[in-house]
C-alpha cells in the first residue's frame, strides 16, 4: 500500500486492517502489516502477524517465506530479552531451509552475534562475510548491508580502525540512499551509532546520529526509533556542551517514546543520561534518583553513580562501587567507559598502584582502537596521576594534550577540567600568572555550562592532604628545614609550622619521620622529581 511506502505507519496498519476484515489478506500483505506494526513500536501486534504468515506460507509450502518469518519473530524476541523463544524460532527456521538461500544468511546473525559477544572475532568475521555473500549472490540489499555493518563493528573490536570506519562510511551513504527496507534502515543506524560510541569514535556517531535524526523528522509517525534517536541526540549534546538541550532530548525518551524492544533499550539509556546532566551540575539527589531509573530499566547506573558519591564528599562508596563494576567488566569498550573514572577515584583513595594500572590498560586500548577521545581519557588520567606523584612534567604535559584534544572534538567540559589540572600543577611550579590564566578559562566554560565547580574542590589526596600540605611533605622527605622550605615555597615559617601540624594531625602521627615514611609509601615521593 502507499501508505507504508511514503512513512505513514498508523495509516498503513489502519488500511491493512481495513481490507483484512473485508477479505483476508494474503500472507505478503500480512507481512506488509506486520512491518508498519513493527515501526509503531507495536511489538506484540507484530510477532502476532508474522506467526500468522509463517502459518500461511507453510499451509502453501512457502518454506523459505516462512522461514522467513522465523528469523523476524525471533530477532524482535531477542531484543526483548526472550533468548529462549528467540532462539526456538530460529532453530525452526533453519529447519525449513535447503541449500543456499538469503533466509539462511538472516539465520547466521543469531551466530555472529555470538561470536561478537564471546570475543570469537575470527569466526565472527567469516560467518558475516558469508551472510554478506548470500545477499550479494541473491540481491538481497537489506541482508548484505546487515552484515556489512556488523562486519564493520567486528573490524573496529579487532582493532583495524581505519577499515572498519571506511566501511561505516560506505554503509551511510547506502541507508541515506534508501537502498535498504525501513526496518533495515532504522536498526542499522542505532546498531552503527552504538558501536561507533562504544567504541569512542565520537565523530562518526555525531554524523551518524545527524543522519538518524533527520530520517526521524521525515516520518512523524514512526515510534519503534525515536527513543535511541533521543538518546544518541542527547549523548551528542551533552558532549559538546549543550546540556539544556541534552536534558529535554533524554527526558522526552523516557516519557514519550516507550513502546517497543529498541524504546525499552533506550528508556535506561535515557534515564542515565539524565542522571549525567545533573551530576555535572552538582544536583547529587537527582542524580542518584536518575541513576537508579536506569538501573531499573536494565542499564548500568556506572560509573555515573560512583562519581555522584564523590561529588558527595563519599570516596569510599565510590571506591567499592567502581571497583566492583571494572571488576566484573571484561569487553574493552565497556571497560574503556569505566576506566577514566576508575582512575579519579583511585587517586581519591590514593589507590595510587591501582590508578596508575588502569592508565597503562587505557593506554593499550586507546593504541588498539586509535580514539581520539581514548587518547584524551587517557591523557586526563596520566594527568592526575602524575600530579599526585610529584611528577611535574609529565602532569603537565599530559594535561595539556589532554585539553587540546578535547578541544579538538568540540567538547568544552572536558577541556576545562584538564585545565584545570594543568593549572593545579602550574601553581605547584610557583606559575601563578598561567595558573590564573588556565583558572580563568576554565571557569568561564563552568559557568556557561551551569557546572558545579571543580575549581572550588580541591583534588582528593593520599590522607586527605591538600596540594600545598603534599608540596610540604616532599620536601620534608628531602630533609629541608622550615627555614628551607618556607623560601622555597615562598611562604613564612609559620607557615611552614601550620602545614605540618595540619600533615601530622591528618596522618595521624606523631613526628617528621613517620610522615616521611607515610609519603614513601603512599607514592608522594618520586625520587629525583623535586
Amino acid at each position: 500500500m502507499e501508505h507504508d511506502q511514503a512513512g505513514r505507519w498508523a495509516e498503513a496498519a489502519e488500511s491493512y486492517a481495513r481490507a483484512d476484515s473485508t477479505s483476508r489478506l494474503e500472507p505478503d500483505d500480512v507481512v506488509a502489516w506486520a512491518r508498519s506494526q513493527y515501526m509503531l513500536g507495536r511489538d506484540d501486534e507484530y510477532v502476532a502477524l508474522l506467526e500468522r504468515a509463517h502459518r500461511e506460507y507453510l499451509d502453501r509450502d512457502q518454506r523459505r517465506a516462512a522461514a522467513g518469518c522465523a528469523w523476524w519473530i525471533g530477532h524482535n524476541l531477542l531484543f526483548r530479552g526472550e533468548a529462549g523463544p528467540a532462539n526456538g524460532w530460529f532453530s525452526l527456521g533453519n529447519r525449513l531451509l535447503e541449500g543456499d538461500c538469503p533466509e539462511r544468511g538472516y539465520l547466521l546473525a543469531p551466530v555472529w552475534l555470538r561470536q561478537l559477544g564471546s570475543g570469537e572475532l575470527d569466526a565472527a568475521l567469516a560467518t558475516l562475510d558469508e551472510a554478506a555473500r548470500l545477499g550479494e549472490a541473491y540481491g538481497d540489499r537489506d541482508l548484505l548491508w546487515l552484515a556489512r555493518d556488523d562486519r564493520a563493528r567486528c573490524l573496529l573490536q579487532m582493532g583495524r580502525v581505519e577499515e572498519a570506519l571506511g566501511l561505516v562510511d560506505e554503509i551511510l551513504v547506502v541507508v541515506q540512499a534508501g537502498e535498504v527496507s525501513p526496518v533495515v534502515r532504522g536498526i542499522i543506524y542505532c546498531n552503527t551509532i552504538a558501536f561507533c560510541r562504544d567504541a569512542h569514535q565520537h565523530r562518526h556517531a555525531r554524523d551518524w546520529t545527524e543522519a538518524l535524526t533527520a530520517w526521524c523528522e521525515q516520518q512523524p509517525q514512526m515510534v519503534a526509533h525515536n527513543g535511541l534517536c533521543l538518546v544518541h541526540r542527547a549523548e551528542v549534546l551533552q558532549l559538546i556542551g549543550q546540556w539544556s538541550a541534552a536534558f529535554a532530548e533524554a527526558r522526552l525518551a523516557v516519557e514519550r517514546f516507550t513502546d517497543g524492544a529498541l524504546n525499552q533499550i533506550a528508556c535506561g539509556q535515557g534515564h542515565y543520561r539524565q542522571g549525567e546532566i545533573h551530576r555535572l551540575q552538582g544536583r547529587w539527589a537527582e542524580a542518584e534518583s536518575s541513576y537508579l531509573d536506569a538501573s531499573r530499566n536494565g542499564h548500568e547506573p556506572q560509573p555515573g553513580l560512583a562519581l555522584t558519591r564523590m561529588g558527595e564528599g563519599r570516596p569510599d562508596l565510590a571506591a567499592a562501587a567502581i571497583r566492583r563494576a571494572v571488576l566484573e567488566t571484561t569487553e574493552p569498550f565497556a571497560r574503556a567507559r569505566l576506566l577514566p573514572a576508575y582512575v579519579e577515584i583511585m587517586v581519591a583513595v590514593a589507590d595510587l598502584d591501582a590508578a596508575e594500572a588502569a592508565c597503562r590498560e587505557l593506554e593499550g586500548l586507546a593504541e588498539t582502537y586509535r580514539s581520539e577521545s581514548l587518547r584524551a581519557m587517557r591523557d586526563h588520567a596520566v594527568a592526575l596521576t602524575a600530579e599526585v606523584r610529584g611528577d611535574h612534567r609529565a602532569a603537565l604535559v599530559a594535561g595539556r594534550s589532554a585539553w587540546q584534544a578535547w578541544h579538538r572534538l568540540q567538547a568544552p567540559y572536558d577541556s576545562a577540567r584538564a585545565r584545570v589540572v594543568v593549572a593545579r600543577v602550574c601553581r605547584l611550579l610557583g606559575d601563578e600568572d598561567s595558573a590564573h590564566l588556565e583558572e580563568a578559562a576554565a571557569r568561564e566554560v563552568f559557568e556557561r555550562l551551569g557546572a558545579a565547580h571543580e575549581l572550588d574542590a580541591e583534588p582528593a589526596r593520599a590522607g586527605g592532604l591538600s596540594g600545598r600540605e603534599v608540596e610540604v611533605l616532599r620536601l620534608v622527605c628531602d630533609g629541608r628545614t622550615n627555614r628551607e622550605i618556607a623560601d622555597r615555597l615562598v611562604i613564612s615559617e609559620r607557615t611552614v609550622a601550620r602545614h605540618l601540624q595540619n600533615i601530622v594531625a591528618k596522618l595521624d602521627v606523631s613526628t617528621r619521620t613517620a610522615a616521611s615514611a607515610f609519603a614513601h609509601e603512599h607514592g608522594l615521593v618520586r625520587p629525583g622529581v623535586n
